[in-house]
């Protein structure tokens, strides 16, 4: 049986490579997508997710706007990395496919109501405004979700919006502490983890030799959206992050991690956002989350080029 998700999302190249990796998968059956702002302001994020799903001619997906700011903060977007759209990389036109009218945190509580408990996954690959107001309204459904596999935060690898975080935890702090210290299973992809599965040009090519419009859209939204961390880090390549969210769900084994604690920073200006992870157990904190720390890179990436190749 299809394993029943919830994608919670700030598109961003990369979530958009996450979103169709979803749906080139009959193992997940995606109930809806949520937007947030975080990349961009959520006028594009909402937007940017029905793009997606008519690139892949799948209209029948709901797409609901949230959250267009943190809980407890000014928003922070990232246009610097994804350009002015989000998607920059190819022209794209308006989606013709409609919004739908209800906030994604009320989809969010509505979903894990009527489904079975325990039947629903989150997939959060943006800042977890969304995922937290739905928490704090509606505190009943914190139990009945089946886990929540999240990109998001760093510690090896510290920060790549700020020398101490990682991006999505530090637009919303506040929201991330909710979620981290809700007591739902958490599976978390960090920069220690993502920055091992880095899109080279090889891989690039790979996309665009599929010769199909798709497979061009991943190779140009990811050669764009890599151009940055290229440069910032002197590598080879540049991470892909939010696709590992999909692939974890479908291939577990690629990865390696520790069931750890993590608890993030919210009250320190200098490491506002901060997930500190216990991996070495110094501390009597309780273990609240499953930490990626490895991954296999040559079949995460074969997973995604077959997986797109269907669509």
């Amino acid at each position: 049986m299809a394993e029943k998700i919830i994608i919670d999302t700030d598109p961003g190249q990369d979530d958009a490579v996450a979103i169709l990796l979803a749906l080139a998968s009959p193992e997940l059956k995606i109930l809806g997508i949520t937007a947030v702002a975080g990349n961009v302001p959520l006028q594009l994020t909402q937007r940017n997710a029905r793009v997606v799903c008519e690139l892949a001619g799948r209209t029948d997906i709901p797409v609901f706007a949230g959250c267009d700011a943190p809980l407890a903060r000014q928003l922070v977007t990232a246009e610097h990395v994804h350009g002015k759209t989000g998607l920059d990389g190819i022209d794209l036109s308006d989606p013709r496919m409609p919004l739908k009218e209800t906030h994604a945190a009320e989809f969010i509580v509505d979903t894990l109501r009527t489904q079975p408990a325990g039947s629903v996954t989150l997939c959060t690959l943006g800042p977890l405004t969304n995922v937290a107001t739905a928490f704090k309204s509606a505190p009943d459904v914190i139990g009945r979700v089946r886990r929540i596999v999240m990109m998001g935060g760093a510690y090896f690898e510290v920060g790549n919006i700020t020398p101490a975080a990682e991006f999505n935890i530090y637009v919303d702090p506040e929201a991330a502490e909710i979620v981290f210290g809700s007591g739902v299973e958490l599976i978390v992809m960090p920069l220690d983890m993502t920055h091992k599965a880095l899109v080279t040009q090889p891989r690039v090519e790979a996309f665009k030799d599929l010769g199909t419009d798709l497979g061009h859209a991943v190779a140009a939204w990811i050669d764009f959206f890599e151009r940055f961390d290229r440069d910032k880090y002197g590598s080879d390549g540049a991470p892909l992050h939010d696709p590992t969210v999909i692939a974890y769900l479908l291939e577990p084994d690629l990865f390696v991690g520790r069931y750890i604690n993590v608890e993030v920073e919210t009250r320190s200006d200098l490491t506002r956002g901060m997930t500190v992870a216990d991996w070495w157990g110094v501390t009597d904190r309780k273990a609240n989350a499953i930490f990626m720390g490895d991954v296999d890179a040559e079949a995460f990436f074969s997973l995604l080029i077959r997986r797109i190749s269907s669509l």
